[in-house]
């Protein structure tokens, strides 16, 4: 069971990544790593950046790629948390209608969104392969990732302004 150190260290971790890369999309690739590595509920992570009126899959990591790869904004769960500006936590994939299958092994999901000045322009999308492997803590840290990266993924994929999405 992950405990609040848990999540404090990989905050620390998460700093210091900050402090030492300049680059934006070397900033999120390890951002990626870091979750996923440290955490053994967190079979697959990836960060979403909005580009129009989709989501485009960044960097990710895991057994396996996604053929999702690009997701219209307000499709699926990860669609939804983009369209509301709310994180999405499933506890079983299966009985919700929204779900975009992706891996057979997936039990439950969580979507966060990474908002910049009150814009969604991205978000952290990660599956377990565990039932209900999600809860507030996990929410409220992810949600704490979200804002420490959110200029990066800003800056990673900046399209001038045209790819933020309004959630206010």
């Amino acid at each position: 069971m992950t405990s609040a150190d848990d999540y404090r260290s990989a905050l620390e971790a998460l700093d210091r990544i900050l402090n030492r890369e300049s680059e934006a999309d070397e900033v999120l690739r390890r951002a990626v790593d870091l979750l996923h590595d440290r955490f053994d509920e967190y079979s697959w992570v990836g960060i979403y950046v909005v580009e129009g009126d989709d989501l485009v899959l960044g960097p990710w990591k895991g057994p396996e790629a996604t053929e999702h790869v690009r997701i219209p904004i307000g499709q699926g769960i990860c669609g939804a948390a983009a369209a509301s500006g709310r994180t999405e936590i499933v506890d079983d994939v299966n009985a919700d209608e929204r779900y975009l299958a992706c891996f057979v092994s997936t039990r439950s999901e969580i979507v966060v969104p990474i908002a910049y000045e009150g814009r969604v322009v991205g978000e952290i999308d990660i599956d377990s392969d565990l039932p209900a492997a999600f809860g507030d803590a996990d929410r409220e840290f992810l949600e704490r990732v979200a804002g420490l990266v959110s200029q990066q993924c800003l800056v990673a994929w900046d399209t001038g302004g045209v790819a933020w999405r309004d959630v206010s």
